[in-house]
């Protein structure tokens, strides 16, 4: 499984990056390490819901239970996520990103900020 990392660059503006989880063998299962986490948020946003620029609030991951989100970055890259994609939010300075409901189904998401 892949994360996808937005992130903010040197330049002001966020970017992404394909980020790969470390693995590691236990019993009859691969694990990643524990990583601390100050809560956790469900978010129901209807369809066409629009967030101007912004940067993430805190690192935190993002998780896709129902519908689609685009993210679009300054450079006007985008990747839209869908049911069991995860992003994780790192970019905390600069203008940050838009995020968009695309589906015709409110986007469902579990929010999980990093105390890290």
């Amino acid at each position: 499984m892949k994360v996808i990392r937005v992130y903010s660059g040197e330049d002001g503006e966020s970017h992404f990056e394909e980020l790969d989880l470390p693995y590691t063998p236990i019993a009859n299962a691969e694990v990643t390490a524990m990583r601390g986490a100050s809560g956790i948020q469900f978010r129901h946003s209807p369809p066409g819901h629009f967030i101007s620029w912004h940067p993430a609030p805190a690192r935190q991951y993002v998780i896709i239970l129902q519908g689609q989100s685009k993210i679009t970055i300054g450079d006007g890259s985008s990747h839209t996520f869908g049911v069991g994609e995860v992003l994780f939010a790192d970019d905390l300075t600069g203008r940050g990103h838009t995020t968009e409901v695309v589906s015709p189904e409110p986007r469902v998401s579990i929010f999980v900020p990093l105390t890290e």
